[in-house]
Parts: structure tokens; C-alpha cells; sequence
């Protein structure tokens, strides 16, 4: 599956709507705000493309070992089968359990082979390139046919500001990393435009297909396929979905053989269905909590903790922490509608990381009042040991009365008038802590 860095490099419009839904303007709606798109499994993926009457290898998800020899059976039928980790990151071919044991992915001669096999993948944790060394837990496997390929494409529907409409992303060199190929021959790659009113027209579908170069012999299957891929897309608010390989079999038939799909985590409320299918499992523990609340929570991997309002301030903030010489350890927006609770939470969770060396809160109130999250600092003090320094600027709405409540509160706060104070304080302040 492509990378981050591939499609900015490729696509760096689709790129800004990609990473628009992965970290996005908090839009108050009640207490309830987006944050990211819906990544699921490749098995549930699959499912629901096969309802669409897409072409999808023969497969059954098996939980078990015992589930495992029986699906082996049941969809081998005396020839090999694939058996694929179910975790959400990419690279799982090459990747390594927790257990030594090499491969996400593997093909097997045998039931009794995939029973041994799925010993070895479920219940560990999978490491891969994407996944970072933590890992994800492997729950599940995929056992799926083995498809005999004659020609393997890649095909990808998403997003680009620039139209302000979707795009189909195609190449006729598919079954290997696209970002490779984009490095090796970036003229394979071409991307076509679609407009959200018409949908995939027979003429936007017949360039879709010269771009794959699908043989002659597939080509009215592909055009049947590629419209009902785009149904599917605009139907149930997908924002990204790529397939790689496409494949062209043997036996004249047109399967996606790996398909990962992304929705829009605004259309939720469209797509309880789909929603309803979300792997808590595979995602950052602190990310769950965080949503659980209606926070704006992305966990990365530095030692300042930041708790902002909007979008743009929290980018700032890490920039300007970043320019001094420190690095923010998450994103936290607490948006325009935080309430103390929220705001105590937000501080539980910025805690509870062990990473955290020191906190930056740089509200700028607006509709998002200071005394408000000036309330919830003293409040998350009472609740939790606050044992690392805590840099706080405020400006805006009641500032004035948020600065009385801290004072009043006696808490050992560091104060800041700017941004620039502020983020040159916190990396001080993180580079003389110890935790224990």
C-alpha cells in the first residue's frame, strides 16, 4: 500500500484532503467532534465489496486455529491457500511477530500447514515498517485463495482540493509498493479526473481502463467492475480506496486481491453499518480515550505534551516547540467547546504517557472561553498527581479571570504572554525532567 510520504510526493493536493481527515479543524457539533478516518480490515473490506458485486478472492476469517484448518479446507479444497495477518498497517509481508516468527503473510500447502501457521500469527503482535517497534495485535487471519495472476494493476479512488472532486489513481504496474514504481517510472502512474456530479462516466470509465491497460479480452468486465468500484466509493463515503494488486487471473477473471479502504469519519452518522465495524484493538489506546470524550487526540512520539484549541494553534505550537529544540509528544485539541470535564481528561491522558516530560497549554480564547480550561487545570490537578512542569499561555475570552483562578489555586504553573516564551519554557522545562 502506498505511503504518506508517496502520496505527497505523487499527489500533493490529494495528499492535503488525505491528511485534512487524518488531523482536522475540530468542528463542534454538540460535545461530539471528528477526528480521523475509519480504517478497516482487509476481510471486512472485502466483504463489503463482494455486496457491490466486485470480484473478490474466495476467503474466510477464522479467530482460531481450529477456524483456521477448517477455512484452509473450505477454500483451498486440496490447493494452496494465503493466510494473511488482520491488523491495520501496511508491509505485513515483510513484517515480524513478537514471537520471532517471520511474515504476515504466507501461502500454504496444506490445512494442517495453515493450522501451524495460524498458532505462530494469532495472539502475537505484528511489527511491521508502518506499525513502529510497539506493533499491533493479530487477532484474526484471512484464508484466501491462491489466485493464479496473469497481470496484476494498481487502482486507487480518492480526493483532490485542486478539482474539489474525486480522482481515480491508476497503473498498469500493480503488486509492489507504488511508491517504487513512482521512483522507477513515474510516467506508469496517471491520475483522471472525475466530476461528483456525473460519477464514472463510460468515458472517464474507458480511460480508467487504458490507464490499467487491461487486456482487450477483460475489457467489458473491467468497465462493469470500475463502475460498480465507484459506487461503492461515493455510496458509502469512502475517502480513500486503493487496490493493489488488481489483478487479471488465468482463468479471465478481474479480483482485487488487496484492497484497502478508508471512510470518512464525518459520515458516520450514514454509515453506522460500517462504523459499527471499527478494531479498537489496532488503534492508540490513548486515541480511543481520547474520542470516547470528544477530543481531538493523535499520539506521536516527542516529550512535550500540547493541549490547544483548533486545528492551525496546534500546529503552530508544535511547530514553534520543534524550532526550539523540543518535540511535541501528541496533537491535542480540545476544540471550541470543551467543557471541564473534558479538559481533565484531556490532562489524564497527557499524564498517563510516560514520555511526557513537561505540558504546553496555549489556548487562544475565542468561542473557547480560558476560564473554562483554567477550571479544568485545577480541577485535573485535584484529581491526578501532576508531577512535571506545566507551561500555560493564555490570551483571549476571560483571560483575566483564568489567570486569577490559577493564582488562587496555588498551582506551580509557568506562566507565558506568547507562544515563542511559552515553547522555549517547555522544552527547558522537559529537558531537566526525570521521570520515574
Amino acid at each position: 500500500m502506498m505511503s504518506l510520504s508517496c502520496w505527497k510526493r505523487l499527489f500533493p493536493t490529494a495528499y492535503h484532503n488525505w491528511t485534512h481527515l487524518l488531523i482536522q479543524p475540530a468542528v463542534a457539533q454538540g460535545n461530539k467532534q471528528s477526528v480521523r478516518r475509519l480504517n478497516l480490515h482487509e476481510y471486512q473490506s472485502q466483504q463489503l465489496l463482494s455486496k457491490y458485486g466486485i470480484q473478490v478472492p474466495k476467503s474466510k476469517v477464522a479467530k482460531t486455529v481450529e477456524e483456521a484448518k477448517k477455512a484452509a479446507e473450505e477454500i483451498g479444497n486440496g490447493n494452496p491457500v494465503v493466510i494473511k495477518a488482520q491488523v491495520l498497517a501496511g508491509g505485513r509481508g515483510l513484517g515480524h511477530f513478537s514471537n520471532n516468527f517471520q511474515g504476515g503473510v504466507h501461502i500454504v500447502e496444506t490445512p494442517e500447514k495453515a493450522a501451524q501457521v495460524a498458532s505462530q500469527m494469532l495472539g502475537q503482535t505484528l511489527i511491521t515498517k508502518q506499525t513502529g517497534p510497539q506493533g499491533k495485535p493479530c487477532h484474526s487471519i484471512l484464508i484466501a485463495e491462491k489466485i493464479a495472476s496473469k497481470k496484476e494493476l494498481y487502482l486507487a479512488l480518492t480526493y483532490d482540493r485542486t478539482v474539489q472532486g474525486p480522482v481515480a489513481i491508476v497503473s498498469s504496474r500493480g503488486g509492489t509498493s507504488i511508491e517504487d514504481i513512482a521512483k522507477e517510472d513515474p510516467n506508469a502512474i496517471k491520475t483522471i479526473t472525475l466530476d461528483i456530479r456525473m460519477g464514472m462516466t463510460e468515458e472517464k470509465t474507458k480511460q480508467v481502463i487504458q490507464g490499467l491497460n487491461i487486456s482487450s479480452s477483460l475489457q467489458q468486465q473491467a468497465m462493469d467492475q470500475v463502475k460498480k468500484l465507484y459506487q461503492f466509493f461515493y455510496d458509502k463515503d469512502v475517502s480513500m480506496l486503493e487496490i493493489n494488486p488488481l489483478v487479471e487471473t488465468n482463468d479471465g477473471r478481474l479480483v482485487c486481491v488487496d484492497t484497502k479502504v478508508n471512510f470518512d469519519k464525518n459520515a458516520d452518522f450514514r454509515q453506522a453499518d460500517i462504523f459499527a465495524m471499527r478494531d479498537i484493538t489496532q488503534e492508540d489506546p490513548r486515541e480511543v480515550r481520547a474520542d470516547q470524550v470528544g477530543l481531538n487526540y493523535i499520539g506521536l512520539d516527542g516529550s512535550i505534551g500540547c493541549l490547544v484549541n483548533g486545528a492551525g494553534l496546534a500546529m503552530a505550537t508544535m511547530d514553534v516547540i520543534k524550532l526550539h529544540g523540543g518535540n511535541p509528544a501528541n496533537f491535542l485539541d480540545v476544540g471550541g467547546s470543551a467543557t471541564e470535564e473534558q479538559v481533565t481528561e484531556a490532562f489524564k491522558i497527557l499524564t498517563g504517557d510516560q514520555h511526557v516530560k513537561a505540558i504546553l497549554v496555549n489556548i487562544f480564547g475565542g468561542i473557547m472561553r480560558c476560564d473554562v480550561i483554567a477550571q479544568g487545570i485545577v480541577q485535573a490537578a485535584h484529581n491526578i498527581s501532576l508531577n512535571i512542569p506545566l507551561v500555560v499561555r493564555l490570551q483571549g475570552n476571560q483571560v483575566e479571570q483564568a489567570k486569577a483562578i490559577l493564582k488562587q489555586s496555588q498551582l506551580a504553573v509557568i506562566a507565558a504572554d506568547d507562544l515563542e516564551e511559552a515553547a522555549e519554557k517547555a522544552v527547558q522545562s522537559a529537558k531537566q525532567t526525570i521521570r520515574g
